[in-house]
């Protein structure tokens, strides 16, 4: 067994390796996805649309975008006050990338299967061979 080694310098954002540590965060990619396709929206909109996700994460999530440039934050000093979250310019080329995911989901949705079924079928049959 080698021998484990410490721990890497994490990435600059500018790297594909930082990319994607940045963009497989649970997730990120969801909070993206909705972006790209509803525009800008207010927090509990956001979060309603992200079913699942608490509002401790999404802040988090919501701050490292931000910070990183993907996501832009719009405040309105209003009572209650007015927060609105939307996608940068430099993130609207990943809406390219929603496009040829949902082509490909739409694709595997048609044959009737789903993606850890075809794991799971596979799996079967390197088993029974």
């Amino acid at each position: 067994m080698p021998p484990l080694r410490r721990a890497a310098k994490i990435p600059s954002p500018c790297t594909i390796g930082g990319l994607l540590e940045l963009l497989t965060r649970p997730w990120t990619l969801h909070i993206l996805w909705v972006l790209s396709h509803n525009g800008e929206m207010r927090f509990g909109v956001l979060r309603r649309q992200v079913e699942g996700i608490s509002a401790r994460v999404l802040t988090e999530r919501l701050r490292t975008l931000e910070a990183a440039g993907f996501v832009f934050r719009h405040y309105e000093q209003t009572i209650p006050p007015a927060v609105t979250y939307g996608i940068t310019d430099r993130m609207k080329d990943i809406e390219k990338v929603f496009a040829q995911l949902e082509e490909l989901s739409r694709k595997w949705h048609g044959d009737g299967t789903t993606v850890g079924a075809g794991r799971q079928s596979a799996a079967r049959t390197s088993v029974d061979a």
